[in-house]
């Protein structure tokens, strides 16, 4: 009978480990690089708003084959513009990317005390603060002017390596030419 209720003891306790990971697999998103995947754990518990219509957008293939329109050596690389950045075809206009956003509505502002550091993803904005809609941005290194600024919806927890090979745009805005791309972005998978 004590060992019947020591293996229902342990049971459970692995039941209670694992129900974690399945919470944490729902806020994972995979970015399929050229040269690999990225893994950002995202942090609805920092976002709520931004991390759900990152999510939504990316269960219906929104971000698939988007480009990485703007990408500063030392500072971040940026993505996201589903409504211009689409590669290949009539949909890719690069005069255009990083104009726009989605049809969602754009997301009122969650800012944090979380530090922009490197692997952290940002939500991209124009002056409005409350002006978030489809982009967002991996940082290449620690940025303190923009903590406060810019709303936190995640970090890398995998794959920075292959952050770092995005193709690095010319000048001070970072616009890239022939730029790489987000090839597939899944959640939860």
């Amino acid at each position: 009978m004590k060992l019947l209720h020591l293996a229902l003891a342990g049971a459970m306790m692995a039941a209670s480990f694992a129900a974690p990971a399945m919470a944490a697999d729902a806020n994972t998103m995979t970015i399929q690089l050229k040269d690999g995947p990225v893994v950002v754990q995202l942090m609805p518990e920092l976002a709520p708003k931004h991390v759900k219509q990152i999510k939504e957008l990316a269960s219906k293939g929104e971000y698939d084959n988007v480009v990485f329109h703007r990408v500063i050596d030392g500072f971040m690389a940026q993505t996201g513009d589903v409504e211009f950045g689409k590669q290949g075809g009539k949909s890719f206009a690069p005069s255009r990317a990083g104009m726009g956003g989605s049809a969602l509505p754009d997301i009122p502002a969650e800012f944090s005390r979380t530090p922009f550091e490197r692997g952290v993803v940002g939500m991209a904005r124009s002056q409005s603060p409350n002006s978030a809609n489809s982009q967002f941005f991996i940082m290449f290194t620690k940025y303190p002017s923009l903590d406060g600024q810019y709303t936190v919806v995640g970090k890398v927890v995998s794959g920075m390596e292959n952050v770092d090979k995005i193709k690095k745009g010319t000048g001070g805005n970072g616009e890239v030419t022939d730029p790489d791309r987000m090839l597939k972005v899944t959640v939860g998978q």
